[in-house]
């Protein structure tokens, strides 16, 4: 961090410079931090953009080839990528290994890619009137993933070594491929005329969009910066930490089927499940330092709660937007069909790869800079901005509505009613 102490590692210092107190931050970035950061946001900007590019030509192309077939091409790539992610260690070091990393990792991206943009397609085809009751119900299985993978995949490593928790899974996906192959049913399309920056160049989509965004560069901020707070402040053993994850996951996946059912019966309620979760996770962000300026003293119990309540705000607000986007596309002349569905999955794809590369980018300077108090809170600052956003817009919206109703609906003044009572009598 600071200047190195004169033991052959590094230069004297100046006789005349003051020396740093212990553990001091230092006021700029070192070359090494510099060249630290360029290299991790280059993995993150190869891998997420690859996620992000395929959105405005994937959901073309899921009209010519199927959907179905895009999403057990997708599963087969991945799961064959996943297995070459065992075997890079024995890839000489050097620019060989890393230039396979890069490609290993682009190839994985694009193969979830196409299966998560095949799968939402599918869903809102084979359930048209209770999507988000579907995809709200599936991210019980989002959750036991990220509770099960990280024990599952210490206790394979640490039994069998590097290669066998990405040879177990590559396999286990690929396995999963003729199985789905049988069980799911094809899906035809017709081409549409519609494009997806039309989609896109909507205000109100723009706005959902930025929804989408925001929640996925905060829950993506807290991959790189969490466990680090968590190890430093608390003091707790690392094989704890994976626990205290469990709040924010737990909460997600056991909230998100009874939102998703709430979004359907009432679908005019989605809009202010959005507005109030994005602003839930935005106070919830800058609690959970907690902000210095609160002057509260960070405690376990009060840290977990509050991951707690990120996981129902992030359900309150990702589940509604798919079926809202779907609902503005419908209003504005688009054609309902996979082509559409394509669409609408291609570019939440996009937009939520493209907070998950943001969130541990920026995240991660300002956790290095300013710490993690402080970090955690202005990246709530997304949710903020966007629940401001999307709840203005909705706002406006509904007093356009009512002042356009009563001008096509008059009111009757009383001399009016008398005539036409008279009239017709």
């Amino acid at each position: 961090m600071g200047s190195r102490a004169t033991d052959g590692a590094g230069p004297l210092r100046p006789p005349d410079s003051a020396p740093e107190a212990l553990g001091e931050e230092p006021r700029r970035l070192t070359r090494e931090q510099l060249f630290t950061m360029v290299a991790t946001a280059s993995i993150n900007f190869s891998s997420m953009i690859c996620f992000s590019i395929l959105g405005p030509f994937f959901p073309a192309e899921l009209t010519q080839i199927g959907a179905k077939f895009m999403f057990v091409a997708g599963m087969f790539v991945s799961g064959c990528v996943t297995i070459l992610f065992g075997i890079l260690d024995k890839v000489p070091s050097g620019p060989m290994f890393i230039g396979f990393c890069f490609l290993v990792r682009a190839m994985d991206a694009i193969g979830f890619t196409a299966a998560m943009t095949a799968s939402f397609s599918i869903l809102a085809k084979a359930f048209p009137n209770n999507i988000a009751t579907v995809m709200g119900s599936l991210e019980i299985f989002t959750g036991l993933g990220l509770v099960l993978g990280p024990p599952l995949g210490g206790f394979l490593y640490q039994s069998f070594g590097y290669e066998v928790p990405f040879i177990t899974l590559g396999c286990v996906v690929l396995v999963l491929v003729p199985v789905n192959m049988c069980m799911l049913p094809k899906y035809d399309s017709t081409p549409s005329k519609e494009s997806f920056w039309k989609l896109i160049l909507l205000p109100k989509v723009l706005l959902l969009c930025l929804t989408i965004f925001s929640l996925s560069a905060c829950l993506g901020f807290l991959d790189p910066t969490m466990s680090l707070f968590i190890l430093k402040k608390f003091k707790l053993p690392a094989g704890y930490v994976g626990l205290v994850f469990l709040g924010l996951a737990l909460s997600y996946s056991l909230s998100s089927p009874l939102l998703g059912l709430l979004s359907d019966k009432l679908p005019h309620l989605r809009k202010w499940l959005m507005v109030s979760g994005s602003l839930i996770t935005a106070l919830c962000f800058f609690m959970l330092g907690p902000a210095p300026v609160l002057h509260i003293e960070s405690q376990l119990w009060m840290f977990v709660l509050v991951l707690v309540l990120i996981g129902f705000s992030l359900g309150m607000s990702a589940i509604p937007v798919f079926p809202e986007i779907l609902h503005c596309a419908y209003e504005n002349g688009f054609e309902e069909g996979l082509s559409l569905l394509g669409l609408v999955s291609g570019l939440f794809s996009a937009m939520w790869s493209l907070g998950a590369f943001m969130g541990p980018t920026l995240g991660g300077f300002l956790n290095e800079k300013l710490g993690f108090e402080w970090a955690s809170a202005i990246q709530g600052g997304w949710a903020l901005l966007s629940g401001l956003a999307i709840g203005i817009f909705y706002i406006s919206e509904a007093t356009r509505r009512s002042s356009s109703s009563s001008l096509q609906n008059p009111p009757v003044d009383n001399e009016e009613r008398t005539h036409l009572l008279a009239s017709e009598t």
